[in-house]
């Protein structure tokens, strides 16, 4: 069991690495030798594990992940992840702030939220390890004169890579269709603003349609209506602080953007069959 604190914390990049850039390869089997990384938290930018041989064991959001040789996985800065242990495991890892991502590529992560381990064919694993081995390399030459500018144009090469693995693997007749382009902007003013706009007409006209026709894409693309997209995203929320922080129902309630504490729990128990309480006392008793 884990000991519950006031709020989640937020890993930040090490004193010595390039302001808001790391990346590196590591060796190890067992448990994680670090308890920043160990307990739950999130990153403050955007984290890729490149499972190079064995497994990693980590939690994101309540699911355990094994990633193994050959995959990726994405973290986006919103998730709450731990590492649980590892076996015989090389992984290349590298985190990146949003003011170092090219806007182009930040968009996109936002889109791919959230994503399980890729597995990646032979010739792919071989060109994205290489790339990153350039630059782990590069992350050591500070001596040069552009440092900052060749380890943040190599590292948005890599993550471009990635990405484009991702949305290969993800695209779909209807993502590429209008209801997919709806969708995927719906989401991403979702990501950005759920804690404060709860209704869909407000998602509607903010993408300057109506909302008949923002219910019949994202309906017709995920099977859910704008609705239940929103209600689900702001309990995915609530359970992860319930889960990994002390704060009370009341005060996550408010942090979500209801005043009205009794609404937030039915609207919880509706989602979830128990009440906010019952949540918590399950997982940490």
């Amino acid at each position: 069991m884990q000991k519950r604190i006031k709020d989640i914390p937020v890993n930040v990049l090490p004193a010595g690495t390039r302001e808001g850039i790391m990346i590196a390869r590591t060796s190890i089997h067992g448990l994680p030798n670090s308890k920043e990384v160990e307990r739950s938290h999130r990153d403050n930018g955007y984290v890729f594990i490149l499972q190079e041989k064995g497994t990693t064991h980590i939690e994101i959001d309540f699911q355990i992940h094994q990633i193994t040789a050959s995959s990726v996985i994405y973290i986006n800065p919103n998730q709450i992840h731990r590492l649980i242990g590892f076996e015989n495991a090389t992984m290349s890892t590298w985190m990146i702030t949003s003011e170092n991502l090219q806007p182009e590529y930040l968009k996109l992560l936002e889109g791919l939220t959230p994503v399980d381990a890729l597995v990646l064919d032979e010739q792919t694993f071989t060109m994205i390890s290489e790339t990153a081995t350039l630059c782990v390399q590069f992350s050591k030459r500070k001596q040069e004169k552009l440092f900052g500018s060749i380890l943040k144009e190599s590292c948005n090469t890599l993550i471009a890579l990635v990405i484009s693995q991702y949305l290969a693997q993800h695209q779909t007749t209807d993502k590429t269709s209008r209801f997919g382009v709806v969708t995927k902007a719906f989401k991403l003013l979702l990501e950005k603003d759920f804690a404060t706009v709860k209704t869909p007409g407000a998602y509607a006209k903010r993408l300057n349609i109506s909302t008949p026709y923002l219910n019949e894409c994202v309906k017709a693309t995920t099977g859910n209506s704008v609705s239940e997209h929103i209600q689900q995203r702001v309990i995915l929320e609530a359970k992860r602080l319930l889960f990994y922080s002390s704060k009370s129902v009341k005060e996550i309630a408010g942090q979500l953007g209801y005043a009205d504490y009794s609404y937030f729990t039915r609207l919880f128990v509706k989602l979830t069959g128990i009440t906010p309480i019952t949540f918590r006392s399950k997982n940490f008793d």
